[in-house]
């Protein structure tokens, strides 16, 4: 049991509670009889054994704990000599390290001092070395005869040569001209020829590839007069065969990128090189090419879609030249940078010179040229057509007199319902025009941009809203009939408003967004805004002329109709007859119905409600003074009711094609006047003093009274004594 005990108590964590418990159920086992009893002596027994073994089982644990003690205070004293020990040895060494510090730091500065005196006096004597070595150099040259030094005569030896002779060739810029002239001209030859050699030498490496040697090259011609040959061979080298397919300007960026890198590897100025490099590349490459693209200017449209072509590629390329660092866009002389304009300048070199000109001259013709063929397709011939209130008033009267004498002096010609307007033409006409305003705001400079937007805006105004539009208003007022024409007038004017309205709306955007974008930025913005809206005021007044005059000739026409068509008997039939409209109200109706259709299918907004209720309160007057010209019997009247629901229903609609008021006023007003008409003369008073006819003058109620067929028969003149 005391190996169970001591395993149980070196439990983690160990729970007495939960130990007890365990020996209680133990010796309930044990102690367990029949019929569930069990024996408490035996109980006791178990527990004071254990109590015993449990005492026994402590006190070996505690002399266990003492040997313990004891071997670790043993430990402890040895471990503590042992350090002792250690930290002594480590003050005594850090004594010896302190002492031999000192004495390095005394032998090191007298290394250094010594080092120093013996350069000092070392470089006298090498620079003694060397002026002897360049006085014997020198004396060579000065001796008469071929220089037959192994130093200039041995190709291995090129760059120590090279050195020497750019320090003769300083030296020598300092000697007497008339003494040491022959020596002067030998050393000057020597060094274009070494000068030569080196060039030769770095092209060869070049080709080889071998950067190493390139780089030592380029900073021994540093020193030499002739860097910049060098540099130049570099560059004719690196461009030879390239930039030679159809889009040269993609090969542009890659070919800085690749030679760049060596550049910064070989050159001890790379900033400057590659400006250089980039400068050949525009001012000679590029140029050549542009030149040869823009060499025939026979073709002005292919010439300037070249040229617009062109400059935006190379404006490309300089942008991604900007982008990758290699040009600036601003530019910096001290430092040779390239200012991005001074590149695109270069390659065009003057070829966008005189654009102005060409380019006005290209939209007149492209848009002159679209007229005549759209002419030619309708197989019509412009006309001279003279304005003024003159030719107006002559036409009148050639129509009236015409008119009444049936023969056709004014010569009024409709063209079969063509209004000469054309989207589709005018759609071309604005993209010709949007295309040159793209390129004027692109190759202009600052200073001829506004002039040559306006220029163009003159062009496009005359041809697409004088020559185009305003031709075709004028067609249209002259093929409006006269107002006393008997037959219906057929009236088109409607559809070239509707076209009109339609173009100048096409013309507004694009005036918007490529002509004022020209000029956005200028003082010329305003006279741009002016010139337009001087000619929308003319084509305007033309519209409003031509729907004044359309109105007249469908009023005038009703007016006639009515006057011509509308019999006494209609509104005093004898016998019964069918309360309907009229034949010549149904005539009129008919006719309006259609110029109604048309109006609504042509216009919108203010012009159509304008328009409608300009015809509707013309047309209700001309009804209104028909009317009256008639007596009615009770039979008439309600065909005159019948007359004016069927004028109300076709002149003022319903609906989404409602007039606008007061049209169905009037029209309530006229249907009311006409009860008048048929009500019974004991009511006349209710009626006159109903809501409708209540505010009219009393004046308008007699009138209308007395075209009853009783007024005399019923005396109501009486009746009328009443009214107030």
């Amino acid at each position: 049991m005391m190996n169970q005990y001591l395993k149980e108590l070196e439990q983690d964590p160990f729970d007495p509670d939960e130990f007890v418990e365990r020996m209680v159920r133990r010796s309930m086992q044990e102690s367990q009889l029949k019929d569930d009893q069990f024996d408490p002596e035996m109980i006791h027994d178990i527990f004071t054994q254990a109590i015993q073994d449990l005492k026994v089982l402590q006190e070996r644990q505690e002399r266990k704990c003492s040997r313990l003690e004891q071997a670790v205070q043993e430990e402890e004293k040895q471990y503590g000599a042992k350090l002792s020990e250690i930290m002594d040895q480590h003050s005594h060494c850090v004594n010896v390290f302190s002492s031999l510090d000192e004495r390095m730091s005394r032998c090191g500065g007298r290394a250094l001092e010594v080092g120093e005196k013996l350069g000092a006096a070392r470089a006298p004597r090498a620079r003694a070395a060397a002026a002897r070595d360049l006085l014997s150099h020198l004396a060579n040259f000065l001796s008469p005869g071929p220089v037959l030094t192994d130093l200039f005569n041995d190709p291995n030896k090129l760059n120590e040569a090279a050195d020497v002779i750019q320090k003769l060739y300083t030296i020598a810029q300092e000697l007497p001209p008339d003494k040491f002239e022959v020596a002067k001209k030998k050393i000057e030859a020597k060094y274009d020829e070494i000068e030569r050699n080196l060039i030769e030498e770095f092209v060869k490496a070049q080709n080889q590839g071998n950067l190493a040697k390139m780089k030592t090259i380029a900073n021994i011609m540093t020193n030499f007069k002739g860097y910049s040959q060098c540099v130049d061979a570099f560059i004719e080298t690196s461009q030879m065969n390239t930039l030679l397919g159809k889009d040269i300007f993609s090969a542009v960026l890659p070919l800085c990128k690749k030679n760049y890198t060596i550049i910064s590897s070989v050159f001890p100025n790379p900033d400057q090189v590659m400006s250089k490099f980039v400068l050949n590349i525009f001012h000679l490459k590029l140029q050549k090419y542009i030149q040869t693209k823009l060499a025939d200017k026979n073709d002005i449209e292919k010439y300037l879609r070249n040229l617009y072509d062109m400059y935006t590629s190379t404006q490309k390329v300089c942008d991604e030249l900007v982008a990758a660092g290699l040009v600036s866009a601003d530019g910096n002389i001290s430092t040779g940078d390239l200012r991005r304009e001074g590149l695109v300048n270069g390659a065009l070199a003057g070829a966008n010179d005189g654009y102005a000109a060409l380019e006005t001259r290209r939209l007149k013709a492209v848009l002159s040229n679209a007229l005549n063929t759209y002419y030619n397709e309708k197989q019509h011939v412009k006309k001279q057509i003279q304005g003024g209130g003159f030719q107006e008033l002559r036409r009148d009267l050639q129509a009236v007199i015409g008119t009444r004498a049936n023969i056709n002096i004014a010569q009024i010609e409709n063209y079969g319902g063509e209004t000469f307007l054309s989207e589709q033409l005018v759609q071309k006409m604005l993209n010709d025009a949007k295309m040159s305003f793209l390129r004027c705001k692109t190759l202009c400079t600052a200073n001829e941009l506004p002039a040559t937007a306006i220029a163009l805006l003159d062009v496009l105004i005359q041809h697409l809203l004088i020559e185009h539009v305003d031709y075709a208003l004028d067609l249209g007022l002259q093929s409006i009939p006269i107002a006393e024409n008997k037959s219906p007038p057929q009236i088109y004017f409607f559809e070239i408003v509707d076209q009109t309205n339609k173009i100048v709306k096409m013309f507004g955007e694009h005036f918007q967004e490529s002509i004022l974008s020209c000029l956005s930025s200028t003082s010329k913005q305003s006279e741009c805004v002016q010139k337009k809206t001087a000619v929308m005021e003319q084509l305007e007044n033309k519209l409003d002329a031509g729907l004044e005059r359309a109105i007249a000739a469908i009023v005038g026409w009703v007016k006639l109709h009515l006057q011509t068509e509308q019999k006494k008997t209609d509104f005093k039939p004898e016998g019964d007859i069918d309360t309907i409209a009229s034949s010549a109200c149904l005539t009129v109706v008919s006719y309006i119905n259609s110029v109604m259709d048309k109006i609504y299918a042509s216009l919108d907004g203010d012009n159509l409600h304008a328009v409608t209720l300009e015809l509707a309160v013309r047309l209700h007057r001309v009804i209104y003074e028909h009317l009256q010209n008639f007596q009615f019997n009770s039979a008439g009247a309600m065909i005159a009711i019948c007359d004016v629901k069927e004028y109300r229903s076709a002149v003022c609609g319903r609906g989404g094609r409602a007039v606008p008021a007061p049209a169905h006023a009037l029209f309530d007003t006229l249907h009311a006047l006409c009860n008048l008409l048929l009500v019974k003369p004991e009511n006349l008073h209710q009626v006159c003093e109903g809501e409708t006819l209540a505010e009219l003058d009393q004046s308008i109620l007699h009138n209308f009274i007395q075209l009853r067929s009783d007024y005399k028969s019923h005396k109501l003149s009486s009746f009328l004594k009443g009214l107030s």
